[in-house]
């Protein structure tokens, strides 16, 4: 079944996040300090990833011409009112109100990233998922961890995740029909760069220190893919 791995860690998330709901009845202070712990960890899985980068020029033009799309497009006011309604349906007064952070947190951490990718073709390719197994497993207790500080907003992560890892997995044999897989592994790794230094501005905002529009950002991962293409064609 190709798609057993996606569904595991689609719903390791769930779990992780109702299991984070009940360790989130802790004194504020000792939120606060969860929560200032959690951002670092983010940071050190941003910056992780984003020392991978091959091609840094690929990555410099992606981010300016993904942060004009996004500012263009509006992403994070779009998401961020997606996010209100959805709180405006299941919240009540004592529930936390970051429903779209911790949505656009959990699902950049979740779905950027090269084991999703590569668990992903290998579920499809070869019904072979312990890649994706692992990242279950990793991702669940991300999940827990992230939900004390963020609520709810987490459990919504799972929907992209399934959705992204899922059609890869389905589409797996056309990808690398279609795709050379030297250039599917250059993408892998400048997405994983750059969908690394958006989790450190994820960080630093959640530690106050910035006030970035992540969501403006994404493109980003989308033009990669067509520099990355220029990149190989002519040179």
């Amino acid at each position: 079944m190709a798609l057993l791995g996606t569904l595991v860690n689609g719903f390791a998330i769930i779990i992780g996040t109702v299991l984070g709901l009940f360790f989130k009845n802790i004194p504020e202070k000792q939120k606060e300090t969860i929560l200032s712990g959690v951002a670092l960890v983010v940071i050190l899985i941003g910056l992780d990833m984003a020392l991978q980068v091959n091609h840094i020029i690929i990555v410099i033009l992606s981010m300016m011409m993904g942060a004009v799309i996004g500012e263009a497009i509006d992403l994070d006011r779009k998401l961020n009112k997606i996010g209100a309604r959805v709180e405006r349906l299941i919240s009540n007064k004592e529930m936390d109100s970051r429903i779209s952070q911790g949505f656009i947190t959990a699902s950049l951490i979740f779905v950027v990233g090269a084991m999703g990718v590569i668990g992903a073709l290998d579920g499809g390719l070869r019904n072979d998922h312990g890649v994706l197994l692992t990242k279950s497993i990793l991702d669940g207790f991300t999940a827990l961890v992230l939900t004390t500080t963020l609520g709810i907003g987490v459990i919504f992560s799972a929907i992209p995740v399934v959705i992204y890892q899922g059609s890869i997995a389905l589409l797996a044999t056309f990808i690398y029909r279609w795709i050379p897989a030297t250039f599917l592994d250059a993408f892998i790794v400048e997405m994983t760069a750059i969908g690394g230094l958006l989790i450190v501005a994820i960080g630093l905002n959640m530690l106050s220190i910035t006030k970035i529009r992540v969501a403006n950002l994404l493109p980003s991962l989308l033009i990669v893919g067509m520099l990355l293409s220029i990149y190989q064609y002519f040179f």
